[in-house]
């Protein structure tokens, strides 16, 4: 007969023994690991990096504080913080991190090794950008690779690279951003569609910088600006230093004296100039920054969103303003007005690209393909919302992307199906200070290289696109 014999029960026992040392041995391990401080934040950190790069999940719903990734939520609130910090620096220098982990490892990492990879960026980025003592960073590291049966027989691995890169920090990352593109390859070979090389190298080294706080003021801007020791922009708008409070730590929060508003995001609703008397329509509405510049503008504003959720946070931020507007829940292709409307504000949605400064996410989990479908569903909204205007009325159309396919591109394809609707060129004046940012044909297309001050960290602006519609 062949073939191996039956185990007897001495041996049998013996295996028994075996098998509990060595899940005694992992249990006192995982404990070892999991009573460190830190651990956790970066084990989480390693994941939501890989939800975002591998998964294309949306970094703002991995880390919602009701809603987020779990491995997030189960995080004590300064380990959250720590670990928003690390992704939004891991995402910002991915490009080059990635550059720094194939010129550190002598033979390229295995292609099924995406956390390894990770939990290496994560390190990087902490070790070259973060205040993060080198030896937490790298002890942390190391702890969490032999935590992982995945990566365990990789930890000298992770030790030897994360050395060797303090011993080099001077040198290596230099060489390394010297030779690689700062944000993946699809993207910057948009921006080189629209810009010459030396805007897009500008609009790149923006986007690698967090973006300062800016607020839309109800009055007294400069006051105001005083008060929270901020700076006025020439737009009218209040920006701090990133890095500040709590948001609604800050004076003039609980009375409603500003919001939270992108300078660039704040000229849309500009455009129109005075609303005195005229019955305003916000299509895309929530969060309801814009709807409350169109109510203080003089506008009878009624807001339109398709999400209850959405108008449900539109009127609260409201009423914290002391504002009001009739809301409606509905789809803006839907919307349907038998009086119509003197102006019409349309936000549409779009790839975001313009807010890569706060999302660094959005190069990551966003493509070409994105673009295009997001370019189509844009025009479906513009082709009824102009039917929402009544005669001598406006109609502004605007988003947060850099890119022509969602803005110039689409406008060209609808004023040539539509040759009773022409542009109206923005005026200068209700935009003051921004007048590079006017297209020759009176649009608006700001970029985050824009607003400059020779300060980097309190300059730029997100990447917005605006036009003022009308019948010809």
């Amino acid at each position: 007969m062949t073939g191996a014999k039956d185990k007897g029960p001495a041996a049998r026992d013996l295996d028994q023994k075996r098998g509990n040392a060595r899940s005694n041995r992992r249990t006192r391990d995982t404990s070892r690991h999991d009573s460190k401080p830190g651990l956790q934040a970066r084990i989480a950190a390693t994941r939501l990096l890989g939800a975002v790069v591998d998964g294309k999940a949306s970094l703002d719903g991995l880390l919602d504080r009701e809603n987020g990734n779990p491995h997030f939520l189960a995080l004590s609130e300064s380990d959250r913080g720590l670990v928003r910090a690390i992704l939004l620096t891991a995402l910002r220098h991915l490009t080059v991190i990635d550059g720094i982990i194939d010129a550190l490892t002598e033979k390229p990492l295995p292609a099924g090794a995406r956390s390894l990879r990770h939990l290496l960026a994560i390190a990087i980025a902490q070790i070259l950008h973060l205040e993060v003592a080198d030896h937490a960073a790298v002890d942390l590291a190391v702890s969490q690779a032999d935590a992982d049966p995945r990566n365990r027989r990789f930890a000298s691995l992770v030790n030897a690279v994360l050395r060797r890169l303090i011993r080099e920090r001077d040198t290596l990352p230099a060489s390394v951003e010297a030779r690689v593109e700062p944000f993946p390859a699809w993207f910057m070979g948009r921006l080189r569609e629209s810009h010459d090389e030396a805007t897009v190298q500008a609009i790149a080294g923006a986007l690698k910088i967090p973006a300062p706080l800016d607020l839309t003021v109800r009055s007294d801007a400069e006051g105001w600006a005083e008060k929270l020791g901020g700076t006025l922009l020439s737009t009218g708008t209040v920006r701090l230093a990133a890095g500040g409070p709590p948001v609604s730590d800050l004076p003039g929060f609980d009375e409603g004296a500003w919001w939270v508003q992108d300078v660039a995001a704040a000229i849309p609703a500009r455009l129109f100039g005075s609303l005195a008397g005229k019955r305003v329509a916000d299509l895309c509405a929530a969060p309801g920054g814009k709807t409350a510049q169109l109510i203080l503008a003089g506008g009878d504003v009624v807001a339109f969103d398709q999400s209850a959720s959405r108008l449900k946070r539109l009127e609260g931020n409201l009423a914290r303003l002391g504002l009001s507007a009739e809301t409606r829940k509905a789809r803006a292709e839907k919307v349907t007005d038998d009086a119509g409307f003197d102006a019409v504000l349309l936000d549409a949605p779009c790839s975001s690209t313009g807010t890569v400064r706060r999302h660094p996410d959005v190069v990551w989990t966003k493509g070409p393909e994105d673009i295009a479908k997001l370019a189509r569903v844009q025009r479906v909204l513009l082709d009824h919302a102009v039917t929402l205007v009544k005669p001598g009325g406006q109609l502004v159309f605007s988003n947060c992307s850099l890119d022509p396919e969602e803005g110039e591109r689409m406008i060209d394809g609808f004023l040539a199906d539509h040759p009773d609707w022409v542009i109206d060129p923005v005026d200068a004046v209700l935009v003051p200070g921004l007048g590079e940012a006017i297209t020759a044909r009176g649009e608006l297309r700001t970029h985050p290289a824009m607003l400059s001050d020779g300060n980097p960290r309190n300059g730029g602006m997100d990447g917005f696109y605006a036009v003022v519609l009308k019948h010809a």
